[in-house]
C-alpha cells in the first residue's frame, strides 16, 4: 500500500479552495447564502484556508428540509463555506481513492454513474444470453 504525506497542504491550498468553491457554487451561484460567501470571495477563502491552516475549523450546522419527489425525504445539508471545504477534501483524496476502484465500481465516480452501469449490465446480458432476445428481457426483470 502506497503511503501519501502532505495531502493537508493541496486541501488548503488557495487555487484547490478556489476550485472546490466553483465546484460547490455549480447551478446554485444566485442563492442568498452563495450570494454572501461570493461578495468577498477572496476574504472568505483566506479565513477558511487560516482555520484550516490553524486548525480552528469547525463544521457548522446542517440546514434540514422536506422534498417531495415523488417520495417525501427529509434532507440535510451543510451551510455553503462547508460544503467549499468538502469539495477541497475530494479534490485531493478522490484521485487516490479512484485509483484503487475495480472499473465496474459506478456509484459516485467521475465518468460513471447509474445510466453508465445499466449500459455496462446490459452488455454483460447480451454476452451471457447470446444476442439479447426474449432471455435477457426477463432476465433484466430479475436482476
Amino acid at each position: 500500500m502506497k503511503t501519501y504525506k502532505n495531502l493537508f497542504d493541496k486541501v488548503y491550498n488557495f487555487e484547490n479552495l478556489h476550485r472546490a468553491y466553483l465546484q460547490a457554487r455549480k447551478c446554485k451561484r444566485y442563492r442568498p447564502e452563495i450570494l454572501a460567501f461570493s461578495y468577498d470571495l477572496e476574504a472568505n477563502l483566506l479565513k477558511l484556508r487560516e482555520e484550516l491552516i490553524s486548525q480552528t475549523y469547525h463544521h457548522g450546522d446542517y440546514k434540514e428540509f422536506v422534498v417531495r419527489d415523488p417520495k417525501r425525504r427529509v434532507i440535510k445539508a451543510a451551510p455553503f463555506r462547508d460544503r467549499v471545504v468538502h469539495h477541497a477534501l475530494c479534490n485531493v483524496i478522490e484521485p487516490i481513492f479512484d485509483r484503487g476502484f475495480i472499473f465496474d465500481s459506478y456509484a459516485c465516480r467521475v465518468g460513471k454513474g447509474t445510466h453508465k452501469a445499466i449500459l455496462r449490465l446490459k452488455s454483460f446480458l447480451r454476452s451471457f444470453s447470446g444476442g439479447g432476445g426474449a432471455e435477457e428481457k426477463s432476465l433484466l426483470f430479475t436482476v
